[in-house]
């Protein structure tokens, strides 16, 4: 099992507000993902990789970073690492997740 390259909150939110083109990937499910997440994220959680990750992600050089709830959710290390078993080639971790991210206060997209 490839050990995921990570990304720091710093660095996250700065290049997502530069526009540069990251694909942020929500591997919660899909109620915590409607209830917010980070600008732009796409959801796909780790039962769904195998069937949606082509259709949703059909560019292997894509940048990718994918998150979760916080560091004690293991999900995106889950569809992390079978993003780079299916042959994606520049996955990375945010560990942080949207708790650090909303600890920053930094926005979230979605929710009421």
């Amino acid at each position: 099992m490839a050990e995921l390259e990570t990304i720091d909150r710093d660095e996250l939110s700065r290049r997502v507000e530069a526009g540069e083109g990251i694909v942020l990937v929500d591997a919660l499910p899909p109620m915590s993902f409607a209830r917010g997440r980070l600008p732009g994220a796409i959801n796909i959680q780790p039962d769904w990789v195998d069937e949606r990750a082509r259709h949703r992600l059909p560019n292997l050089d894509a940048e990718i970073v994918v998150y979760c709830a916080g560091p004690d959710c293991l999900s995106s290390v889950e569809v992390g690492e079978r993003l780079a078993e299916l042959g994606y080639r520049r996955v990375r971790h945010y560990p942080g997740g949207k708790a650090d991210w909303v600890a920053a206060g930094l926005p979230l997209e979605g929710g009421r």
